[in-house]
């Protein structure tokens, strides 16, 4: 960029000359000047090994010499000593200009009357040569005012070269002003626009389509429209795309999100236009992949010219599936040149078995179409019949991501209303914007055109302030908070974005080159190692990693609050934590929320006595039983960050520093915790040492409920203060921990979904309040008082003892009944029975008698009755197996039989 605005300081583009409003596409295509409405009239790309410049009039080429010489030096090429021009004769006062120049300037009538030239200069008019080594000065909306009726992108003669390139004439004139010229590629936000309105291609596309059928199983995956000329074509009700088009260089593009449907049926008008679309008028081949038969067969009934075949020069279109990156440049090269490509599949269920993969980066069917402006995201469509849009509204009311995005930047930038449909999109254009800046495509000027118009808009506007006090709940608002930190780790100056995005911001003290040993056994799944270290808001560092975790699939995360949210009110940003795959021996880390550090270990993996160096991070208050002395504690309670973590034998709790600043025995809190995780583990009938240790997050707000299970365990910031005291365990109880404790322990084997999900994980609160706390279950909670108990069992019979409603408390009744009759052992000798077993039922009534069986067995009585009275589905077969056992003829269902 610099050499080609060398020595020039602006450019008065004021004059007789009206240009064209060029739109760029290509990876390569960069702006060379750009007016302030965001109009781009002169541009430059590579292609192959060669180079183009294009100016939106070629009475430029006179009006600004110093700009062609450069222009021409930088198409020679570095290490090119040719300094050979050819000068097509329509724009000869080019050689004249030349004659005192470096440059041997001839006159010709066409490019192939000097094919040697270095470079070539040419109008938009006789073009028609390999683009490669032309230099175009290009006219283009004179054209398309003549011509109204034609499609200027294909048709347009410049188009037919520079489009190759990545670079079109619009229709549109451009707007002219005096410019100063910068050395950077200049970039505005309201560039980001669509290059046409697609509603010719629609109307041809949509010709006799009423609806999309995509029912009887398809889970489709939603696609990212995000080229200045791409478009959708089938969206689901909320704008969700799942059929799109684009034009690439010379060529177009059609993709559906399930390879599936290009063999359906009731699809075959749909594909029939499409691929007649694609083919613009040749009629020529239409190659369609092997792996894809019965999409061959369907394509053949409708009269096309179909051949069974990989990629060929020859072809017209091809038809493939997104599951194969064998020949990405190929396939890109076949449509930029003039090929027409039909591609269908998903991204889903990959992003599903990739998890430490970026979808938009190495999912094949993305390397494909991510330079088209084009890309398969994991979301889920799910099956249905949706209608084909009218093709004059189609672009307005879909949520096109350039055209909203647009639109959003002049909301910010210049107060302009949204309508209450494009305030609806903002959600959606919150993920859109994550997913598209995950494509990390720094190298191509239309992704930084996109990141510098959302790091504008955030320095606009700032980033709203986000806590309990002041919660976020305005679309504006809600995307502002998710960009933020999407827009932080792909910006090229994140310290200066920084300011804008967290307001306060204090310096803490810090510890360097602090030294972390590492042991560990993941028996199980992924495992959080604690370092007791933070990172302040933005702030950075190095980790030293050694050698024998490289590539094996560790990961640094950085904050412990893991859930992502999805609701109106937001009291924190949707997603708080940041991972980063260990890849080196020396990495940089960060996050814009800041967090403490933790090392994941993964699956299955025996690490011992390695070490992990953190160049500088703050200190955190951090207990662990056996390793901190009370001397240690006294100085590690007041540490500087906002996050504690105490790690116990078999769990550790993650709270506000505050909570643990008074806190002076943690080594008594340890002793209190380790008995009750020694019960959970007892009733479960497991060793004591957990092969993971359990996990408790406290957070301002979480995903969903005021407490939810899994690792690790997530609890509202309120609840810290309780897990920390022991006196309130013995006196109140813990009822929601150790209940999500018991979440932790269920067992789909012996579980009834949807009846035994809240039930049977009250069994471990019911037991660790009675036997390690003293607590009476009629105590631990309301519901368990004598009187609710019988009233809810005498509402049930009266019901009918349907199933459907016997969940949570009436549930719990049944086990109550058992525990009480039978006592916990029996409880501990039926979880060991499932230890021992194996090939279970998959469904509730299979799985039903297989717990009454058992149970019945192990307590050496028959059951059968005592279930079939709470309405279980007790077989026959399961009655003749327990008939050899005493009845349980006494049970507490007796008395209402």
């Amino acid at each position: 960029m610099c050499r080609l605005n060398e020595g020039l300081k602006e450019m008065d583009l004021n004059g007789p000359c009206v240009p064209c409003d060029l739109v760029l596409t290509g990876d390569h295509a960069f702006p060379l000047v750009m007016n302030s409405r965001g109009q781009v009239l002169m541009a430059a790309s590579l292609y192959g090994r060669g180079r183009i410049v294009v100016l939106g009039h070629e009475g430029y080429l006179m009006a600004f010499p110093t700009l062609v010489e450069n222009a021409l030096t930088w198409l020679r090429g570095d290490g090119s000593d040719n300094l050979s021009v050819g000068v097509q004769r329509k724009v000869e006062a080019v050689a004249d200009n030349l004659s005192k120049s470096i440059f041997q300037a001839n006159v010709v009538e066409a490019f192939s009357d000097n094919p040697e030239v270095g470079v070539y200069v040419t109008d938009a008019y006789s073009v028609g040569e390999d683009p490669k080594n032309l230099l175009a000065f290009m006219k283009a909306w004179y054209w398309a005012s003549t011509h109204p009726k034609e499609n200027t992108l294909l048709k347009f003669p410049g188009n037919k070269v520079s489009g190759v390139t990545g670079i079109y004439f619009s229709e549109h004139q451009g707007e002219v002003e005096c410019l100063p010229v910068y050395p950077q590629i200049p970039s505005s936000w309201m560039a980001v626009v669509i290059g046409k309105d697609f509603e010719d291609d629609l109307e041809f596309l949509l010709q006799g389509i009423s609806e999309f059928d995509l029912q009887n199983g398809v889970a489709a995956s939603e696609v990212l429209v995000h080229g200045p000329l791409a478009f959708p074509i089938g969206t689901t009700e909320d704008g969700r795309v799942f059929l799109a088009g684009a034009y690439y260089g010379q060529g177009r593009v059609v993709v559906i999100t399930h390879e599936g449907l290009l063999r359906r049926e009731t699809l075959a008008p749909v594909w029939n236009n499409a691929i007649r679309w694609l083919d613009e008028g040749r009629n020529g081949v239409v190659g369609v992949a092997p792996n894809l038969k019965q999409a061959f067969d369907l394509f053949c009934k409708s009269d096309l010219n179909c051949m069974k075949t990989n990629l060929r020069e020859d072809l017209s279109v091809f038809v493939c599936t997104a599951y194969s990156d064998d020949h990405v440049e190929e396939i890109q090269d076949f449509v930029a040149e003039g090929g027409g490509l039909l591609i269908g599949g998903h991204a889903w269920h990959w992003a599903q078995t990739h998890r430490d993969q970026n979808p938009m980066t190495d999912f094949s069917g993305n390397k494909i179409l991510n330079k088209m402006g084009l890309s398969l995201l994991e979301n889920i469509i799910w099956e249905g019949s949706y209608k084909a849009p009218v093709p004059s509204q189609a672009i307005k009311d879909t949520h096109h991501f350039r055209h909203l995005l647009h639109r959003f930047a002049g909301h910010v930038n210049q107060g302009k209303e949204l309508t209450k449909h494009e305030e609806e999109g903002l959600k959606k254009l919150s993920g859109d914007c994550a997913n598209y800046l995950r494509m990390k495509a720094h190298d191509c000027p239309s992704y930084t055109q996109v990141v510098s118009t959302l790091t504008n808009i955030l320095k606009k506007s700032g980033m709203p302030e986000v806590g309990d006090s002041c919660p976020v709940k305005s679309p504006k608002d809600h995307l502002l908070l998710s960009l933020g930190a999407e827009v932080y780790k792909v910006s090229p100056d994140s310290d200066a974005l920084l300011p804008y995005l967290i307001k306060d911001n204090p310096l803490m003290p810090v510890v360097y080159n602090h030294r972390i040993k590492i042991n560990v056994n993941t028996a199980g799944g992924e495992e959080w190692i604690s370092t007791g270290l933070y990172l302040s808001p933005g702030m950075k560092t190095y980790m030293a990693i050694p050698a024998e975790i490289v590539n094996k699939g560790w990961k640094v995360q950085i904050g412990c609050q893991t859930d992502r949210l999805n609701t109106a009110e937001l009291k924190r940003a949707p997603c708080v934590h940041e991972r980063f795959p260990v890849s080196s021996e020396m990495m940089q880390v960060w996050n814009l929320w800041g967090g403490l550090i933790y090392l994941i270990a993964p699956p299955k993996t025996q690490v011992e006595a390695v070490e992990v160096i953190v160049q500088m991070a703050v200190p955190a208050p951090y207990y662990k039983s056996g390793v901190t002395t009370a001397a240690d504690w006294s100085l590690l309670r007041t540490a500087p960050a906002p996050w504690a973590e105490l790690e116990f034998d078999n769990i550790i709790l993650t709270v506000p520093s505050d909570v643990v600043r008074d806190l002076e025995r943690p080594d008594e809190l340890a002793s209190h915790w380790d008995a009750i995780m020694r019960a959970v583990a007892d009733l479960a009938a497991i060793p004591q040492k957990f092969p993971r240790k359990e996990r408790f997050v406290t957070d301002v707000q979480i995903s969903h409920g005021w407490m939810h299970a899994g690792y690790p365990v997530m609890a509202h910031r309120s609840v810290a203060a309780q897990l920390l005291s022991i006196e309130h365990a013995r006196t109140t109880g813990l009822w929601g921990p150790i209940h999500e404790l018991g979440h932790n322990q269920q067992r789909d084997c012996w579980e009834f979904p949807p009846h035994t999900t809240e039930c049977t994980c009250n069994l471990w609160s019911v037991y660790v309040h009675e036997e390690v706390f003293g607590i009476n279950r009629a105590q631990a909670d309301p519901s368990l008082k004598p009187e609710k108990r019988k009233h809810q069992v005498e509402n049930y019979i009266k019901e009918g003892r349907n199933l459907k409603s016997w969940s949570v408390f009436l549930a719990l009744e049944t086990y109550l009944q058992l525990q009480e009759k039978f006592g916990w052992d029996a409880f501990k000798k039926v979880f060991t029975a499932y230890h021992e077993m194996s090939n279970f039922p998959s469904d509730n009534q299979g799985k039903m008698n297989l717990y009454a069986e058992t149970f019945s067995q192990t307590v050496g009585m028959n059951l059968a009755g005592f279930f079939k009275a709470w309405g279980w589905p007790i077989e026959t077969t399961t009655e003749e197996k327990l008939s050899n056992l005493p009845p349980w003829s006494d049970h507490p269902m007796v008395q209402y039989d």
